[in-house]
C-alpha cells in the first residue's frame, strides 16, 4: 500500500468526513462533463484565440479552475479507471486500452448508488469488457449505434479501420472470434496512417455521437433529474478522433489560419528519448507536411468547438430545469493532445500538452466566481473529492487526495507531487514525477528527460543529460522509487 493511500484512510475522518452529512444540507447531484483529448490550454479563457469554446469559457466564469492538473496515464482506459476508482495504474492494473481493470476495484458509482443516488454513465468509458463498474443507467456507443442505423458505416468507414479508442469495437473480444465485421464492407479513405488528417464528417450533425450524449443526457435529466439526487458522467468522443466534424463547426476554421506550434520542427533530436525521437521523424506520418499538419489542426479545433457545443446543451438543460443550483459541475478530458507540440501528434507523451488536462469544478455555495489554482493536482484526486463533496465514504482505498481544501482557497499553494505512468509491464513502461517546478521522466530503457517548467513551459531543454543536473536527477529518481518502483521488463 502507497503512503498516500494509508494517509489518506488514516486522515480521512479528521479531515472533516462526511462533509455534507455533517452540515445538514440535503444531497447534491453531480453532473460530470467529460471529453476526450482535449489539450489543456486549447480554451478561450485560458488564452486561446483559435479555440471556439463559449460554453466552457462561460461555465470556467463560476468554476475552480486547475491550471496545472494531470491525468495518471495519458491515454484511455488507464486513464479512466484512475479517474473511476481513485487508484494509480500500477494498482487499478488496467495497464492499456485492451486491459479491463479487475472486478474488486470498485468505483465512484458503486459509491454514489450505496447512498441512495441514481448513478448514470451516458457516453464514452472505454471499459474494455462488459462489466458495469456499479453505474444504475448506462448509454454507450453501441445505443448510439442503434440510433445511426445504416448510417453506421459512414462512422465505420471515418475509423477505416478498427480502433476501440473510438468505439469500434467498444469490446474487442467481440469481435476476437469473428473478426472485424466492416472488412469488406467499408469504403476505404487514402490515408497514409491509422489516423485521418481530417474532413468534414458525411453524418448530419444531429447524429454525432456528441449530440446524442447530450440529448440523452437532457432525457436522463428531464426524466430522473427530481426522483432522487443523480450521480451523472456525460462522456464525449470529440475533440478525440477522427477529425471530422460537422460542416457548421468546420466551416470556423481555415487551415491556411493555423500556426503551427513554436516547438514544431524546433526539437534537438540528441537529447530526447528514443522513443520521442521515432516519432517526431516516422516517416509514414502524414502530419510532418506543414500544410497537411494545419488541417489537422483545423479539424481538431472544429471537433473541440462541436464538444463544446454539446456540452452548452447539457449545462442549459441544467439551468432551465432548475437543477444547477442544486448540482455539483465538473468538466474534465482524460488526457491531452500533442497537436503538433515537439512536431508530436495524439497522446502517450509525458509533455504537458498530452499528459496535462482542462479540470474544472462548479460547487453550489463554493468559490462560485471565476478561479484559478495553480497548484499540480490529478485525475486521481477527483474520487476523493466528489466523495467529501457528497459526505460519501470511498467504496476502499484510494491514492488520490481530496482538492476540498483548494475549490475553497483556490490560492492556497501546495506542493504535493504529481505521478503519471504509461506502457506498465512492457520495455517502454516509462514513470513520470512532478515535483515543485521539476518534471521528472524514468523509462525502463531509454533516456531520462528533467525539465524545469518554469525556466522551460515548452519542455525543450533536457536537464537530465547535463552534467551539473545529475545530482537532482539522483535525487528525484530516489523520490519516484520511493513512491512505485517500477517493475523491471527488459527489451527483448
Amino acid at each position: 500500500m502507497s503512503i498516500t493511500r494509508q494517509r489518506f484512510l488514516s486522515t480521512g475522518a479528521a479531515a472533516g468526513w462526511p462533509l455534507l452529512a455533517q452540515s445538514g444540507r440535503t444531497k447534491k447531484n453531480v453532473l460530470f462533463l467529460m471529453s476526450d483529448q482535449h489539450k489543456p490550454d486549447c480554451l478561450g479563457v485560458e488564452g486561446d484565440r483559435v479555440a471556439r469554446t463559449p460554453h466552457l469559457d462561460a461555465f470556467a466564469k463560476g468554476a475552480v479552475r486547475f491550471s496545472s492538473a494531470y491525468c495518471t496515464d495519458p491515454v484511455c482506459t488507464p486513464s479512466r479507471a484512475s479517474i473511476l476508482t481513485g487508484l494509480y495504474s500500477h494498482h487499478h492494473r488496467a495497464f492499456n486500452n485492451t486491459t479491463p481493470w479487475p472486478f474488486q476495484h470498485k468505483t465512484m458509482a458503486h459509491a454514489f448508488s450505496r447512498a441512495g443516488y441514481m448513478s448514470a454513465l451516458i457516453g464514452k468509458m472505454h471499459f474494455v469488457d462488459a462489466q458495469t463498474h456499479g453505474f444504475d443507467y448506462r448509454l454507450d456507443f453501441n445505443d448510439w449505434w442503434q440510433q445511426l442505423g445504416p448510417q453506421t458505416k459512414l462512422y465505420a468507414e471515418e475509423l477505416s479501420r478498427r480502433n476501440s479508442g473510438s468505439g469500434m469495437p467498444q469490446i474487442d473480444d467481440l469481435w476476437r472470434d469473428f473478426g472485424d465485421p466492416w472488412n469488406g464492407v467499408r469504403e476505404l479513405d487514402d490515408r497514409q496512417s491509422a489516423t485521418h488528417i481530417g474532413r468534414v464528417s458525411k453524418i448530419p450533425e444531429d447524429r454525432h455521437f456528441e449530440n446524442f450524449v447530450a440529448r440523452e443526457s437532457i432525457r436522463f435529466l428531464k426524466t430522473h433529474g427530481r426522483e432522487q439526487p443523480f450521480f451523472l458522467i456525460s462522456s464525449l468522443l470529440k475533440p478525440h478522433d477522427p477529425f471530422m466534424p460537422a460542416q457548421r463547426f468546420a466551416d470556423l476554421f481555415r487551415p491556411e489560419d493555423m500556426k503551427l506550434p513554436e516547438t514544431f520542427g524546433r526539437v534537438d533530436l540528441n537529447t530526447v528519448p528514443k522513443e520521442v525521437r521515432n516519432r517526431i521523424t516516422n516517416p509514414q506520418s502524414e502530419l510532418r507536411d506543414p500544410e497537411k499538419a494545419k488541417i489537422h489542426l483545423a479539424m481538431y479545433y472544429a471537433n473541440l468547438a462541436h464538444a463544446d457545443d454539446a456540452l452548452g446543451q447539457v449545462l442549459k438543460a441544467l439551468r432551465d430545469l432548475d437543477l444547477e443550483k442544486d448540482t455539483i459541475v465538473i468538466y474534465a478530458s482524460d488526457h491531452g493532445e500533442m497537436l503538433g507540440e515537439h512536431g508530436l501528434w495524439q497522446k502517450f507523451q509525458f509533455y504537458d500538452p498530452s499528459c496535462g488536462v482542462p479540470l474544472m469544478f462548479r460547487v453550489p455555495g463554493m468559490a462560485e466566481t471565476e478561479a484559478r489554482c495553480e497548484s499540480p493536482v490529478s485525475l486521481v484526486d477527483l474520487m476523493p473529492t466528489l466523495c467529501e463533496l457528497c459526505g460519501l465514504t470511498p467504496p476502499g482505498a484510494v491514492d488520490g487526495f481530496s482538492l476540498v481544501d483548494l475549490i475553497r482557497q483556490p490560492k492556497l499553494a501546495k506542493n504535493r507531487k504529481v505521478y503519471a505512468e504509461f506502457a506498465l509491464q512492457t520495455p517502454n513502461a516509462k514513470y513520470m514525477m512532478r515535483s515543485g517546478g521539476y518534471k521528472y521522466t524514468y523509462r525502463a530503457n531509454d533516456m531520462p528527460e528533467l525539465y524545469h517548467l518554469r525556466e522551460d513551459p515548452k519542455e525543450m531543454r533536457n536537464l537530465a543529460i547535463e552534467r551539473e543536473h545529475q545530482g537532482r536527477v539522483a535525487d528525484l529518481q530516489a523520490q519516484l522509487f520511493a513512491w512505485h518502483r517500477p517493475e523491471a521488463v527488459k527489451k527483448p
